[in-house]
């Protein structure tokens, strides 16, 4: 007799598996000791269902401290290109980097993230295209808390009725505002280490206005 009640057991591989099981440890809520991986992509595109990720770059940071020897830098074959995003992030059909498939990214990218925290700038369309290669290749959603670095910025700025707050606030806004290098802005990389700065700088004035925890991190971002 077949039990309709029994729960479906999916075969998924052991990386996803090890992945998953990282989370049953207890999290972290020292604001110190916590580990913060600040990821960014390149894509042909900004629609999630047609365009496909071409790069992530990742960093890790624990403390006040980014790990160089910690970092993360895939290229992905992809069969889509677009000529107009390729102006903005430089990254041809026929270029010279190495590339791997999109499941061996999403297998690289779990390992590196385990349970860390995520750091974005606008940060729902990077999981979001992450998420939809997940799906492609079987497997669930993305499990890590995610921290935005636009909107935590903005709980740095004072309410006034003479400065209004923007909505958004582009990485190169962030930039300029924090004197950080553009050098390699538009890869993802690049854009990883200036988001890493904005975050650790945004973090220190939040700080600044009192004791700041994880939970307020998340609350905010």
């Amino acid at each position: 007799m077949i039990d309709l009640f029994r729960k479906k057991v999916n075969n998924y591989p052991d990386y996803w598996l090890e992945y998953e099981n990282s989370f049953k440890k207890k999290p972290i809520e020292d604001l110190n000791l916590a580990r913060f991986v600040v990821l960014d992509t390149e894509t042909t595109g900004f629609d999630y269902l047609n365009d496909r990720i071409l790069c992530i770059g990742a960093l890790s940071l624990v403390d006040k401290n980014i790990a160089l020897n910690q970092s993360l830098e895939l290229f992905l074959k992809q069969e889509h290109y677009n000529a107009e995003s390729a102006k903005i992030h430089g990254i041809l059909k026929d270029g010279g980097a190495s590339r791997i498939s999109e499941s061996a990214a999403m297998e690289e990218l779990l390992r590196f993230l385990n349970n860390s925290i995520i750091v974005a700038h606008h940060a729902i369309f990077d999981i979001t295209m992450i998420n939809r290669a997940l799906e492609r290749n079987g497997l669930p959603r993305l499990k890590n808390k995610v921290l935005d670095t636009s909107n935590l910025y903005k709980k740095t700025l004072l309410n006034s009725n003479v400065f209004k707050k923007k909505e958004h606030y582009s990485l190169d806004e962030l930039a300029e505002k924090f004197d950080i290098s553009k050098k390699d802005r538009h890869t993802a990389l690049g854009d990883a280490y200036i988001t890493a700065i904005a975050f650790l700088k945004i973090r220190s004035r939040l700080k600044g206005k009192g004791q700041l925890r994880i939970k307020d991190l998340l609350k905010m971002g």
